[in-house]
C-alpha cells in the first residue's frame, strides 16, 4: 500500500512545497505526498529558484491550509515548524506526526545571494533529512 505523507508548514509557502517536491522526486511514485500550511499563503519565488536548480517545476504547487486536507487518508504528517506540529496535533493522534525542526529561510537578511543560499541550504537540509527518515529514495542525478 502507498504510504500518504503530508509536509505540513505555516503558509504552504516554502518548507513544505519543498519537502513535497524532493519526496516526489526521489520517492519513484512510492508515496502519495501533499503538504499544507496553517495558514494560506503564495510560493515564495526564491522556493521555485532552488528546486529549479534540481529540475523541478513548482508552477503546479497551490498553496493550501491543513484544514482543507482530507487527513483521513494521510498515514504521516511531517511538521516542518512549532505551530505546524500543534495544529497537527489537533487533528491527528501525537503517534501519526513527526516535528522536524526546519529552519526558516525568509528570516535570511542580507542580498540576494545570501538569501539565495539560505533557501539552497534548507532545500539540501530537507533531501538529507528524506533520505535519512526514507532510505529507500531513489537518488536522482
Amino acid at each position: 500500500m502507498t504510504q500518504s505523507i503530508l509536509f505540513a508548514c505555516n503558509m504552504n509557502s516554502v518548507r513544505s512545497p519543498m519537502a513535497a517536491a524532493l519526496l516526489q522526486l526521489n520517492g519513484a511514485g512510492d508515496f502519495k505526498v501533499n503538504s499544507a500550511g496553517v495558514y494560506e499563503g503564495g510560493l515564495d519565488p526564491f522556493v521555485e529558484m532552488v528546486m529549479g536548480e534540481l529540475g523541478v517545476a513548482m508552477d503546479s504547487h497551490e498553496p493550501k491550509m491543513l484544514t482543507d486536507v482530507d487527513l483521513t487518508k494521510v498515514n504521516l504528517i511531517v511538521a516542518l515548524t512549532p505551530e505546524a506540529a500543534v495544529e497537527a496535533r489537533k487533528l491527528m493522534p501525537r503517534e501519526a506526526i513527526e516535528f522536524w525542526d526546519v529552519e526558516n529561510p525568509s528570516e535570511e537578511r542580507g542580498g540576494r545571494d545570501a538569501i539565495l543560499e539560505s533557501y539552497r541550504r534548507v532545500r539540501d537540509d530537507l533531501a538529507k533529512r528524506l533520505q535519512a527518515r526514507f532510505p529507500d529514495l531513489h537518488e536522482k542525478p
